[in-house]
């Protein structure tokens, strides 16, 4: 099968150094070019990242010679693939404009950015929970005049540690959650040579942050409606975001409140049950369980468990009835694999199958 020929938007930065590490030997997509800003533009890959790799793993010997452009030469860039993943580092004004010339350029493009999260028919997915929100890209390329160009994003990372266990448990009627998430540095995209005022300490601000925390998860359960995605007006989510000494992996603290209380036991069967599309059609990066249970009481943890499935599964622990709301637990997932690079990857590979990018 040939592969379809994929762009790497900011390809220099931390999410986009994970996209070329998860896209090396991929099935379904090959990179055939990588673009920046004009600073970096001309140089080779190699080039661009020295002493800036920020990967564990070495430079794959297949993008080291190839030659950067410049993101903003949009047709240039066009000409060498089929649709594009978007991890750039710019003003959010800035890129909307980008992301939205591309697709209007008939490029699709997969952001990793949150500048069109709140675009109402650009769809914010999370595969396994709302891979039907795709139906509204029809919608979004009426609007920008497009036979196949359209923009698809990702959710904020820190909301993969705790909207995908909450989600099976929505049938219960949650009314009430808190949310207090313990984020690692590479959220930042940084690591602690780059960022030694983290070592030993405890930042208790992210910059918006928790604004993205308590709103993305009401677009992801909300609808379609008239060719735009109408949010949930439920449940009412407050957290907090503290920056903690962690290179990999977001953790969440989270407190719920329900209508009609299940027993754990229910809650339990439920996340031990929860797939979606990805599952269903055995999707590349998709995990095989979406959500692991750990029954001992020191799980998860980000050193242990964030790599599970690749990356891409989500795990839970410590499950008990609260003396205030109903139910307490703790989330994990790995933020720049399912929080940022994977989970557009996943994505891709599902509207790939879904035949988006025909």
């Amino acid at each position: 099968m040939e592969k379809m020929k994929v762009g790497i938007i900011g390809a220099t930065g931390m999410v986009g150094q994970r996209f070329l590490m998860l896209l090396e030997n991929h099935p379904y997509f090959e990179v055939s070019v990588l673009a920046a800003s004009a600073r970096s533009a001309g140089q080779t890959y190699e080039e661009a990242v020295e002493g800036r790799w920020k990967m564990s793993s070495p430079l794959p010997e297949k993008y080291k010679k190839m030659v950067i452009l410049d993101a903003a030469k949009v047709e240039e860039v066009g000409k060498r693939c089929s649709f594009v993943f978007c991890a750039v580092n710019m003003k959010k004004d800035e890129v909307l404009a980008l992301e939205e010339t591309y697709a209007k350029a008939e490029i699709p493009v997969v952001s990793n950015n949150s500048a069109n999260r709140w675009t109402p028919d650009v769809p914010m997915v999370i595969p396994e929970i709302n891979a039907d929100h795709l139906s509204v890209i029809e919608a979004q390329k009426k609007r920008l005049g497009t036979k196949r160009g359209f923009i698809a994003v990702k959710p904020n990372c820190s909301i993969q540690s705790y909207v995908p266990a909450l989600t099976p448990l929505l049938k219960y009627g949650i009314t009430e959650v808190v949310a207090t998430t313990y984020q690692a540095i590479s959220g930042a995209g940084k690591t602690f040579n780059e960022w030694p005022e983290m070592i030993d300490n405890v930042i208790p601000y992210i910059g918006g942050e928790e604004e993205k925390s308590e709103q993305e998860p009401l677009k992801v359960w909300g609808k379609v409606e008239d060719g735009k995605i109408v949010k949930a007006n439920a449940p009412i989510i407050t957290t907090q975001c503290i920056r903690v000494p962690v290179t990999d992996g977001h953790t969440a603290a989270v407190f719920v409140k329900f209508k009609n209380k299940p027993t754990k036991e229910q809650i339990l069967a439920d996340w031990k049950a929860f797939s979606g599309k990805p599952q269903e059609l055995e999707l590349p990066h998709a995990p095989a369980q979406f959500i692991t249970y750990f029954e001992e009481d020191n799980r998860p943890q980000a050193k242990l468990d964030r790599d599970i499935y690749g990356g891409m599964g989500v795990t839970v622990g410590r499950l008990r009835e609260d003396t205030l709301f109903d139910y307490k637990f703790v989330g994990l997932s790995h933020n720049t694999l399912r929080g940022a690079a994977g989970g557009g990857l996943l994505t891709a590979e599902l509207l790939y199958r879904e035949g988006f990018f025909e």
